[in-house]
C-alpha cells in the first residue's frame, strides 16, 4: 500500500524528470535554430531566415517557464545536494540556451542581407562550424539529461576545433575585403555570423561546465582549451 511519503517522493521525482524534459525540448529547439540559420545563409533563403527570427520568441518563453518551475521546486521542496545543484544548473543552462537562440537569430538577420550581396566563397566553413557547435550542444544537453559528467567534460574539451574553423573564416573574409572593396559589406556580415557561431560554441561549453558541476559538485579547470587567434590575425595584401 502506497504511503503519503511514497507519493511525495514520486511526485518530486516526476518534477525533476519534467525539468529535464523541458531542458531537452529547449535544447532541441536551440539546435534547430542554429542549423536553420546556417541553412538559410548557405541557400540564400530569406524565408527560412525569417522563420528562425520568428521562432526565437519560443526559446524566450521556455526560459521563463523553466525559471518559474525551478523557483517553484526550490520554494516547495527545499532540495539538497545534487538535486539543488541540478535545479540551479537548469536555470543557468536555460539562460545559455536563450543566448544561443539570440545568436542564431542574429545570424539569420544577417543572412538576409548577405543574400542580397554577390556570392562570396563557398561558405563550407560555416557548414563545418555549425556541425561542430551542434554536436557540442547536443552532447552537453544529453550529458545534462543523463547526469553524465564524463560526457560533459568531453564537450568542454571540444571547443578548439570550432575556434580553428572560425580563425580560417576570419582570414578568408579579410582576404576577400582586401582583394576587392565591393566585398566589404558581405564579408563584414559573414564575419559577424561566424562570430555568432563561435559564441554559440562557447555557450555549449558553458553548459557542459555547468552539467559537470551539477553532477560531480566540483568545477572543471578555468583554462578551457581555446584557439581563437582572430585578434592577432595578419593578412598580407595581394601582390
Amino acid at each position: 500500500m502506497e504511503t503519503q511519503s511514497d507519493h511525495i517522493v514520486r511526485s518530486y521525482d516526476e518534477q525533476l524528470r519534467r525539468l529535464r524534459d523541458m531542458l531537452a525540448r529547449m535544447g532541441g529547439l536551440a539546435e534547430r535554430q542554429v542549423n536553420d540559420a546556417t541553412v538559410a545563409l548557405t541557400r540564400r533563403d530569406a524565408t527560412l531566415a525569417a522563420e528562425v527570427i520568428g521562432r526565437d520568441a519560443a526559446l524566450d518563453q521556455l526560459e521563463r517557464e523553466i525559471e518559474a518551475f525551478c523557483i517553484r521546486i526550490l520554494a516547495t521542496r527545499q532540495p539538497m545536494a545534487i538535486d539543488l545543484r541540478l535545479i540551479v544548473a537548469a536555470m543557468k543552462v536555460s539562460h545559455d540556451l536563450e543566448r544561443i537562440g539570440d545568436y542564431a537569430r542574429n545570424a539569420a538577420k544577417r543572412s538576409i542581407i548577405v543574400a542580397q550581396q554577390p556570392t562570396l566563397g563557398s561558405l563550407n566553413g560555416f557548414l563545418r562550424m555549425t556541425r561542430l557547435v551542434q554536436e557540442n550542444l547536443k552532447g552537453a544537453i544529453d550529458a545534462l539529461v543523463n547526469d553524465d559528467a564524463e560526457a560533459a567534460a568531453r564537450v568542454w574539451g571540444n571547443d578548439e576545433p570550432v575556434d580553428d574553423v572560425y580563425n580560417g573564416i576570419f582570414r578568408e573574409m579579410l582576404t576577400f575585403m582586401m582583394e576587392d572593396p565591393r566585398n566589404i559589406t558581405a564579408a563584414t556580415h559573414l564575419l559577424f555570423i561566424a562570430k555568432n557561431l563561435e559564441r554559440i560554441g562557447d555557450h555549449a561549453t558553458n553548459i557542459a561546465e555547468t552539467v559537470h558541476y551539477a553532477v560531480r559538485g566540483d568545477s572543471l579547470p578555468d583554462d578551457r582549451p581555446k584557439a581563437d587567434s582572430s585578434a592577432y590575425a595578419v593578412v598580407r595584401p595581394p601582390e
